[in-house]
């Protein structure tokens, strides 16, 4: 006798008519994870430091469209300014229900390189804030779920670049232990990209000439980032979750840094 085939009953997260908070919402990979919020319904809330002319062009893109955008402007340099931030947020959309920590430094100074001023430079906007926004938005919001960007480093140890990597692995234990404290009124997940764009004053070629060796051979996109933050973010099950979006770089280990 054949048992019949069982019925899936997937919990989702509706998007529309949420609140999202993103860091660094307004440039490079932030762009594209507020683009994507927004086609799905959601009213972003663009958090800048420095971009305020992309902030602004963002701004008026989005609201041609329709969507309720907010701009927050905030140097993520101390657990005021990250409470202010937060609350400034909550305040211009009447409450903030996801948070997405995209906004990060990278530097490349190697332990014997790094200077404390460097150290404190990265780990401020990469580990320090998503720690402290975390805080503020479980004590506003109630419940909701939070998104931190990490790297497919973590994975590696990538001497060039110390701080920066110590403060993204940083990140992606506090990414499982805010889960575990927060559940079950918040969710708690991070998407690690593998290279995706070139630094500033450099072209795709420079991707193709720096990126090294990639499992799937497939060179990702801002757009891949996002698309797995939207799955998290509608994936109920999930928490203290970690989604790589490099084309399987990360299993390639330290050799492949």
């Amino acid at each position: 006798m054949q048992l019949p085939l069982p019925r899936l009953n997937y919990s989702m997260m509706h998007l529309e008519g949420k609140t999202a908070l993103i860091t660094g919402g307004a440039v490079r990979l932030g762009r594209a994870i507020t683009g994507a919020l927004a086609e799905q319904g959601v009213n972003p809330v663009i958090h800048y430091r420095s971009s305020a002319g992309a902030a602004r062009a963002m701004e008026a893109e989005l609201a041609e469209k329709g969507v309720n955008v907010a701009l927050v402007q905030g140097d993520l340099v101390s657990q005021a300014a990250c409470r202010q931030v937060m609350e400034e947020a909550h305040r211009k959309s009447g409450g903030v229900d996801i948070l997405v920590n995209n906004a990060a430094v990278f530097n490349k100074d190697t332990l014997m390189e790094a200077t404390e001023e460097n150290v404190l430079a990265e780990f401020w906007p990469n580990l320090f804030a998503p720690m402290f926004l975390i805080r503020a938005f479980a004590e506003l919001a109630g419940d909701g779920h939070v998104i931190n960007l990490l790297d497919r480093r973590i994975t590696a140890n990538d001497t060039s670049c110390a701080p920066y990597l110590l403060s993204k692995k940083g990140l992606y234990e506090l990414t499982k232990l805010a889960a575990l404290e927060l559940a079950p009124g918040i969710r708690v997940n991070g998407v690690a990209p593998g290279v995706l764009l070139p630094p500033p004053g450099k072209d795709e070629q420079y991707l193709k000439e720096h990126g090294g060796y990639v499992p799937l051979e497939y060179q990702c996109r801002p757009e891949d980032i996002a698309a797995a933050v939207l799955y998290l973010l509608e994936a109920d099950c999930h928490t203290g979750q970690v989604l790589y979006v490099d084309g399987g770089k990360h299993l390639l280990g330290t050799e492949h840094v």
